[in-house]
């Protein structure tokens, strides 16, 4: 029990809740008004003995600083606090999601067997435009996140999911009864918009139930509905194009969205803290307590729609001003971009070169789910071990850089697998084979996507922003890779092509995560976006000059 406390406030301290910043001040309860004063107060008094006005300034601050630890402290052991829910609830609310999850990234290539069929119901002639279909869903994919994340803290995680799925349901209605190729258009962008809700709660549920060393499976449960969903989708979605329509696609994902609300609405439960902590004030009739609560809340001092913008634009400023975000989110993004190229060409590849039908060319797809599914069961065991055993042999203090490790390894096998598809299917060897290329490709994928996740998290003040930037980035490749692909698989052949994505992703996914691995922590020290997440000397509040001083260093650290 001593050890499992220690583990959650070890977590407060650096993650208090999703995306709220992870250092304020050192002097909690303060406004930003006091908190200049105090600093200016301090600075300019740092050299002089100590006088009873300064120790009674001190001394309230200290007390003030009481108040709000205890009832922080309180919280820790609070049983309504989701980190101590039982585990049997935590597991039940992360499978509720990765389902809401699963629901709409499915939705993003169900429809891929099918395509054909788009462009002959459509009467569509130019590839682009059949591949815009398809890809159009993630481009409002990566916005959906930068609005839902922060409509998920002010208003809760719960009825934002529900709401957003009943929504894409809806839309995935408008698709099967789209009299032409413009409304078509129009109802993915607006599903792909709904769907990215799931994204952005997923970013923040599992810091809401789990630490930092317990997040590893359940990581991975989660990132697989989302990655094995696109996998899922074109298996049956070729069969139901086949038998019966490519309309009863998109009937079949609002079915499967209602399903996802009928389980989770009576049974998902808010997970964000400060709205559990918020009603539970609320409960007790306790005005000052709600108040306290409220303070707390990362749009408390902002208006609503000031705060909406200050999120959208946040995710944009981490990617360039954090080299880290920006590598990696250019990282993974390459690698959907590969991902979504195959989805796209898969089809029209196993039809001309091996005779596929529609329904038998979606099984092709297999091979990138039995990658995900395999590497869900190695990495979620790995990473966790992993990061167990490098944080005991630095003496029990986890580290960021702790997740590279296993990063390394899946950005070793993904280039593997891309050359092994490339060449197999150049050389239009058994059809068996591509696809055993694109089952390492996805084994890769997974292992590497997962830790980067985790390491982003970590890292970042804003955990829910940096999730959400590398979120934007991804779904952006994705939308793109299909438009120029096929293009360029035709001028430069399946071997030519896929051997340069192989060389770029050998560039982009082995060097740089070496270099973060022994210089990460230097780089975070030095940004004030991720300085948080290196841990620095307690400070304590006395009257004496020295402590003064290192309180009014503690203050400056507050990020802007």
């Amino acid at each position: 029990m001593p050890e499992h406390s220690a583990q959650m406030s070890q977590h407060n301290q650096t993650t208090p809740w999703p995306d709220s910043p992870r250092t304020t001040t050192s002097i909690s309860g303060f406004s930003d008004t006091d908190t200049e004063k105090l600093k200016m107060k301090l600075t300019s008094t740092s050299s002089m003995p100590p006088t009873p006005d300064r120790v009674n300034f001190v001394t309230a601050a200290g007390k003030l600083e009481g108040t709000t630890e205890d009832m922080d402290k309180d919280w820790e052991v609070d049983l309504e606090n989701p980190r101590n829910w039982p585990a049997g609830k935590k597991w039940t609310v992360t499978i509720i999601g990765s389902l809401h999850a699963f629901c709409p990234i499915m939705a993003s290539t169900m429809m891929a067997p099918g395509l054909p069929d788009v462009a002959i119901k459509y009467g569509i002639t130019n590839p682009t435009v059949v591949a815009l279909t398809l890809s159009i869903f993630l481009l409002s994919y990566g916005v959906g996140p930068l609005v839902f994340g922060p409509l998920s803290e002010i208003y809760g995680r719960t009825w934002v999911l529900h709401i957003s799925n009943i929504c894409t349901a809806a839309f995935n209605l408008g698709c099967a009864f789209s009299p032409n190729t413009g409304s078509l258009v129009a109802f993915r962008l607006l599903s792909g918009f709904t769907g990215g809700a799931s994204l952005a709660i997923g970013g923040g549920l599992l810091p809401d139930l789990f630490a930092e060393a317990d997040r590893g499976a359940p990581m991975a449960v989660f990132m697989l509905g989302m990655l094995i969903g696109p996998v899922v989708g074109p298996v049956t979605g070729g069969f139901i194009a086949q038998e019966v329509g490519i309309k009863w696609v998109f009937i079949a994902l609002a079915c499967l969205c209602g399903f996802a609300s009928l389980i989770g609405i009576p049974l998902f439960r808010e997970t964000y803290a400060p709205i559990v902590r918020l009603r539970k004030a609320t409960r007790s009739n306790d005005p000052e307590a709600a108040k306290k609560v409220y303070a707390s809340f990362p749009h408390a001092n902002e208006h609503m729609l000031g705060y909406l913008l200050l999120n959208l634009i946040r995710p944009v400023n981490l990617l360039f001003r954090s080299m880290i975000c920006f590598m990696f989110s250019l990282y993974l993004a390459f690698q959907f971009g590969i991902y979504y190229l195959m989805f796209s060409t898969f089809a029209d590849f196993f039809s001309r070169t091996y005779g596929f039908s529609v329904g038998i060319g979606g099984l092709a797809y297999l091979g990138l789910g039995i990658g995900f599914a395999s590497a869900t069961m190695f990495g979620a065991k790995f990473v966790d071990r992993t990061y167990a055993h490098l944080s005991s042999k630095n003496g029990g203090v986890g580290k960021p850089e702790m997740r590279i490790p296993c990063a390394l390894v899946g950005a070793v096998i993904i280039p593997v697998g891309v050359f092994w598809y490339g060449w197999s299917a150049q050389a239009k060897l058994h059809w068996i084979m591509p696809i055993i290329g694109s089952a390492i490709f996805g084994f890769g994928m997974m292992t590497t996507y997962l830790p980067i996740q985790l390491y982003l998290v970590d890292t970042f003040t804003y955990a829910a922003s940096a999730t959400a930037a590398f979120s934007l980035f991804r779904s952006w490749l994705g939308f793109a890779f299909p438009l120029f692909g096929t293009q360029m698989l035709d001028a430069m052949g399946q071997g030519g092509g896929n051997s340069l994505m192989a060389g770029l992703a050998i560039v982009l996914g082995i060097p740089f995560p070496i270099w973060i691995y022994f210089k990460g922590e230097e780089m975070r020290a030095r940004n004030p976006l991720t300085s948080a997440s290196v841990k620095s000397r307690p400070i304590s509040v006395a009257s004496n000059s020295t402590d003064s001083e290192a309180l009014g260093a503690s203050i400056s650290k507050k990020p802007s």
